[in-house]
């Protein structure tokens, strides 16, 4: 049975983790038989947004806190999570990923990563331990990895894809239903919510960004 560490970033998309890819992501490893272990910082959410309206509002979250909202309490702080004591990790999008993981929502490829989070993926990648990033988390990947030149995608956004490239990783366009996977690298990556498209389609990719993680896990 495969341990795989879950990153979260908050609840919603606008401020959070995209609670939809979250479960997806969660229930698909449940099918697969792996041990679900979540994480998230114990810090202020950048911004907070009213997800009715999608304006700022003046609200203060803690990410973590809100990260509990989409496991049902069931999740520790990201400073407890061991490369050691993981087979891999899977990173949900949500614009929290880009917004409390990291700066890249507001300053592309000069954004800085949290310190913990890359730190946590630098070693599961020396380990050579699978990591798996949906959505906008690819991102994080580039961030922390970039120097690797890892094989990621975003889907087809021309805009982000040249910014992940300015940050040494290597785009492939990918459409909503599919995955991207770096095997040498071990990394898997699929576009989810950065297209509009229904949830059978998001729910296709992520099950089979979950399929190649798992399947690297036995490669490891």
């Amino acid at each position: 049975m495969p341990k795989v560490g879950v990153i979260l970033s908050g609840c919603g998309y606008l401020d959070g983790s995209e609670i939809t890819e979250s479960v997806i992501t969660l229930l698909a490893l449940d099918r697969a038989g792996a041990e679900v272990f979540c994480f998230a910082p114990s810090i202020e959410q950048r911004q907070v947004s009213n997800h009715l309206t999608g304006e700022l509002t003046t609200e203060s979250r803690n990410v973590l806190t809100e990260s509990a909202r989409v496991v049902r309490g069931k999740i520790s702080d990201l400073s407890k999570a061991n490369a050691n004591e993981l087979d891999a990790l899977i990173l949900p999008g949500g614009f929290g990923a880009a917004l409390n993981l990291s700066s890249f929502g507001i300053e592309g490829a000069s954004a800085n990563i949290h310190d913990g989070l890359a730190t946590l993926l630098h070693e599961m990648h020396e380990q050579k331990k699978p990591i798996g990033g949906i959505c906008i988390a690819p991102a994080l990947l580039a961030l922390a990895l970039g120097d690797d030149k890892p094989l990621l995608t975003i889907g087809d956004d021309v805009t982000t894809a040249n910014e992940l490239e300015k940050l040494g990783a290597q785009h492939k366009d990918c459409v909503v239903q599919g995955a991207v996977t770096d095997e040498q690298k071990k990394i898997v990556t699929c576009p989810a919510y950065m297209y509009e498209a229904p949830i059978k389609d998001i729910a296709s990719g992520i099950e089979t960004l979950v399929e190649e993680v798992i399947r690297l896990c036995g490669d490891s």
